[in-house]
C-alpha cells in the first residue's frame, strides 16, 4: 500500500488558516474541484421553501428520487441507488464484493485503496504515462488482467489527470473483464463537467454488462459536497438487493431528498455550469499552452493537471505563491506517480482564474 504524506485537500481552510494566518473566507480555492456557481437559487429557495420536511422521515425506498436521478441520467430508477456521498457508495460495494487484489488506475483519487486495504484486500496500481499525456493505453491495460485481480477501479474523468475513457474504450475493458470475472466500479464524479460527456458517459453499458457499477455524487457539479448525497447506477440486480440489504435506512436526509429532486431537473444552472467551465478551461488550457514554464495535459474534467517545466520550481513553491495571494492550488507530489513538478487547479469565475495566472505565470 502507498503511504501518502500529508497534504491539504480542498477541504482543508482552517489548516491553511492556522498556518498561513489567512482567514479561510478569504480563500479561493482552486484544490476541491466544486463549482465556481455556487448553490443554485432555485436550490436556495426550494430548500428554505420545505425546511418543515425535517419533521417527518423520508421515503424509505426514496423512489421520487431516485425516479428524478434516473430521468437525469436516462436509466431505469430500479438501477439506481442512493448513498450518504459516493464515499458511502464506495464503501458498501467494497464490502459487498470483498476484492482480495483490485486494480486502480492511477494516480488517482486515495479513498479507493483506502476502503480496498480495510476490506483486507491489496491494491495494484496501473500507472498511466506521462509520455501518453496521461491517456490509458487500453490494449496494454487489458494485457494486465488476469483471474487474481477481482475488482478494476476506474476514476472517468480521472482525478488528478483529468484525462478521459471513451465508452467503445470503457466496453472494451468490460469485455476483457467479464472474460477474468473482474468487477469493473467506475467513478463518474466529473463527467458532467466534460463537453464530451455524451462519449464517456458509462451509463448506458449497464443495460448490457452486470459486471459495473457507476458512482456518482452531488458535491462537484452542484456545489454540494455538505449536501452528502451520491447515488450509483448498476444493472445488476442482485448487487442492488446486497447493498440496499446491507445499507442502513434513512442514510440520505429529507432535505437531500428536496435538494436531489430540485438539482436534477434545474436545467438553467446545468447549461449555465456546463457554458462556463467548457468556455474558462478551454482559455486556460491555451494559456498554459503558449508558456515555455508548463506543460499542460488536456483537460476533460473541471480541472486540469500542470507540469512544471522549469528545473528552479516546484509544486510547493507554486502552492505558497498563490496561497500568499489568498489563492489555494493542489500540489500533487502525494498522488502516486506525480513528483514535486505537477499541480492542478480547477475552473473558478473568469475574474478569479485571471487572478491565478497572473500569480503562476509571472
Amino acid at each position: 500500500m502507498i503511504k501518502h504524506k500529508d497534504h491539504f485537500h480542498g477541504s482543508d481552510l482552517e489548516k491553511i488558516e492556522q498556518i498561513y494566518g489567512i482567514k479561510k473566507e478569504e480563500i479561493v480555492s482552486f484544490s476541491a474541484n466544486v463549482n465556481p456557481l455556487g448553490v443554485s437559487p432555485l436550490l436556495r429557495t426550494a430548500l428554505s421553501e420545505q425546511i418543515d420536511v425535517i419533521t417527518t422521515y423520508p421515503d424509505r425506498e426514496y423512489t421520487s428520487l431516485r425516479k428524478c436521478i434516473a430521468e437525469y441520467c436516462g436509466t431505469e430508477y430500479e438501477n439506481v441507488i442512493v448513498g450518504n456521498g459516493s464515499t458511502e457508495l464506495i464503501s458498501l460495494f467494497i464490502q459487498i464484493e470483498h476484492p482480495k487484489k483490485a486494480m486502480v488506475i492511477g494516480p488517482t483519487y486515495s479513498e479507493y485503496e483506502r476502503e480496498i486495504s480495510l476490506g483486507g484486500g491489496t491494491t495494484l496500481y496501473y500507472p498511466l504515462r506521462e509520455k501518453d499525456n496521461f491517456r490509458l493505453d487500453v490494449d496494454d491495460f487489458i494485457s494486465h488482467l488476469n483471474e487474481s485481480i477481482d475488482l478494476i477501479v476506474i476514476c472517468n474523468p480521472n482525478n488528478p489527470t483529468s484525462s478521459c475513457i471513451t465508452r467503445t474504450e470503457m466496453r472494451h475493458i468490460l469485455d476483457a473483464c467479464k472474460e477474468h470475472d473482474i468487477y469493473v466500479m467506475v467513478d463518474e464524479t466529473y463527467v458532467e463537467f466534460a463537453d464530451n460527456m455524451a462519449e464517456i458517459s458509462a451509463v448506458p453499458l449497464t443495460n448490457y454488462y452486470n459486471n459495473i457499477v457507476i458512482l456518482r455524487g452531488t458535491s462537484k457539479f452542484f456545489a454540494a459536497p455538505g449536501l452528502r448525497l451520491g447515488y450509483a447506477i448498476t444493472g445488476n440486480r442482485d448487487l442492488i438487493k446486497s447493498i440496499n440489504t446491507r445499507k442502513n435506512p434513512w442514510t440520505i436526509n429529507s432535505l437531500a431528498v428536496v435538494a436531489g429532486e430540485t438539482m436534477f431537473r434545474d436545467t438553467a444552472y446545468i447549461k449555465a455550469t456546463k457554458d462556463l467551465i467548457s468556455s474558462e478551461r478551454a482559455r486556460i488550457y491555451r494559456t498554459f499552452q503558449k508558456s515555455p514554464d508548463f506543460k499542460v495535459y488536456e483537460p476533460s474534467g473541471n480541472f486540469m493537471l500542470i507540469r512544471i517545466l522549469k528545473d528552479d520550481l516546484t509544486s510547493q513553491d507554486l502552492f505558497d505563491r498563490a496561497i500568499r495571494e489568498k489563492m489555494m492550488i493542489r500540489d500533487c507530489s502525494t498522488f502516486p506517480f506525480l513528483d514535486n513538478k505537477y499541480i492542478r487547479l480547477c475552473i473558478m469565475n473568469p475574474e478569479d482564474n485571471d487572478r491565478l495566472l497572473a500569480c503562476l505565470l509571472r
